[in-house]
C-alpha cells in the first residue's frame, strides 16, 4: 500500500502528462515558457484570485510574499509553531522574528482567539497555516488584521482546492501561498509553488522578485531571488489540473468515510462547519504512537507524522519562545499520526487501514 499513491494517478493521466511534457521538449522553452502563463491564468480562475504568480516552491512563495511586503530585520510575523519548518524559516531568513501562537486542539490550526494578544508595534504580518488541508478561521484572523492594518499570508501548502465559506483557499487573505510538491493535493514531479493575490501592486512586486528583482531585462528595480517555476513542472500541473475537481471530490469522500469508520474509537482532526478539507493528510490522534505505527506497519500499512516536534522545540528556533508557550502544539506533536490518503486510495485498502487501526 502506498502512503500517497502517485503511480496510480500517473497511470490515469499518462497520455495527457506525456503529451504536455513532449510539447515542452519540442518547443524547448524550459524557463518561462508558454505553459507558465497558461498555468497562472488557469489557477487564478480556479481560486478566484486576480493574480497567480508561479514560483519554484511553496517555501519560495512565502519568502517572496514577505519580501513584497518589505519585511525588515526586527519585524515580527505571527504564525503557528505546529507546521513544517518552511513557515518559520522564511521569516528568520529575512531577519525578522516569528511570534508563535498556539493551535486549536481539534483542528491543529492556529487558535485565532490568541492572536491579538501577541500583536506589538513591531508586528508586520499574520501567517496562518491551513494544516492537513483545512483553512484556519480566516474571518476572525482577517478581522484582527484589519483592525491593526496588517496583511495576512495564508500558508496554503496543504489546502489548495479546499473552501472556506464558499471561497477557495488561496483567495481568503492578502496573499495565499501554495506548494506543488509531489505529495500535495495538486502536485508536480519536483518542486513548484504559487502565490495568489488580488492586489495589483503586490502582484507586480512578486513577479519582479521571482526574477532577481527585474522590472525589465537587466534592470533590477528591487532585491530579488531566482524563484521561477520550471516550464516542465507547469506542464505537469496543467495536465493534473484537468481531473483535479474529481480528485478533490474523492479526497472529501474518503475523508468522510475515514471519519465514519473511526467514529467512537479513534479521535481525529476535526473539520469545522463552513469549511471543506482536501485532506492533504488524514490525521488522527493516538497514544503510544510508535507502538501503533509498528503494528500498522506489520500489516503493510504505512503512516507518517506531520509533525513530531513543533518549531519552538527545534534547535534552530528554540530561543524564539519559551518551551511552555504553546502546550497544545506540544501535545499534538506527540500524538498525531497520518494515514494513507490520496484520491486513488481504494475502498478495500481504506477499510483495511481502519479495521487494523481500530483493533
Amino acid at each position: 500500500m502506498q502512503f500517497t499513491d502517485l503511480k496510480t494517478q500517473y497511470t490515469a493521466l499518462k497520455p495527457r502528462i506525456d503529451e504536455r511534457i513532449q510539447r515542452v521538449l519540442d518547443h524547448g522553452q524550459y524557463i518561462m515558457g508558454p505553459e507558465v502563463t497558461e498555468l497562472e491564468v488557469a489557477l487564478a480562475a480556479f481560486t478566484g484570485a486576480k493574480h497567480c504568480i508561479t514560483v519554484s516552491s511553496g517555501t519560495e512563495a512565502l519568502l517572496i510574499s514577505l519580501m513584497a511586503l518589505d519585511l525588515k530585520p526586527g519585524d515580527e510575523v505571527i504564525t503557528t509553531p505546529f507546521t513544517f519548518a518552511a513557515t518559520a524559516e522564511v521569516i528568520v531568513l529575512l531577519g525578522a522574528r516569528p511570534v508563535f501562537v498556539d493551535i486549536e486542539h481539534d483542528t491543529c490550526n492556529i487558535d485565532a482567539s490568541l492572536i491579538e494578544a501577541k500583536i506589538t508595534p513591531r508586528t508586520r504580518a499574520i501567517m496562518p497555516v491551513s494544516l492537513y488541508g483545512q483553512v484556519a478561521d480566516m474571518d476572525e484572523i482577517n478581522e484582527i488584521a484589519q483592525r491593526h492594518r496588517l496583511p495576512v499570508i495564508e500558508d496554503a501548502a496543504q489546502s489548495f482546492g479546499a473552501e472556506y465559506h464558499g471561497k477557495k483557499s488561496c483567495n481568503v487573505s492578502t496573499f495565499g501561498c501554495t506548494s506543488f510538491f509531489p505529495s500535495k493535493p495538486l502536485g508536480c514531479y519536483g518542486d513548484g509553488g504559487a502565490i495568489f493575490t488580488s492586489d495589483d501592486a503586490l502582484a507586480k512586486a512578486c513577479r519582479e522578485i521571482r526574477v532577481h528583482g527585474q522590472s525589465a531585462r537587466y534592470t533590477h528595480a528591487r532585491v530579488g531571488v531566482g524563484g521561477r517555476m520550471d516550464t516542465l513542472q507547469c506542464a505537469i500541473v496543467l495536465a493534473k489540473l484537468e481531473r483535479f475537481d474529481w480528485e478533490v471530490a474523492q479526497r472529501m469522500a474518503l475523508g468522510a468515510r475515514y471519519n465514519e469508520l473511526l467514529a467512537g474509537r479513534v479521535p481525529v482532526v476535526t473539520q469545522r462547519a463552513g469549511r471543506t478539507s482536501v485532506f492533504a493528510q488524514y490525521t488522527v490522534f493516538v497514544e503510544d504512537r510508535a507502538a501503533v505505527q509498528a503494528k500498522l506497519q506489520e500489516q503493510g500499512i504505512p503512516t507518517a507524522v506531520h509533525y513530531p516536534k513543533p518549531m519552538h522545540h527545534q534547535p534552530a528556533y528554540a530561543a524564539l519562545c519559551c518551551p511552555d508557550c504553546c502546550p497544545e502544539s506540544v501535545r499534538a506533536a506527540a500524538r498525531v499520526m497520518s494515514l494513507p490518503m490520496s484520491a486513488d486510495l481504494s475502498d478495500a485498502d481504506q477499510l483495511h487501514v481502519a479495521q487494523v487501526l481500530r483493533a
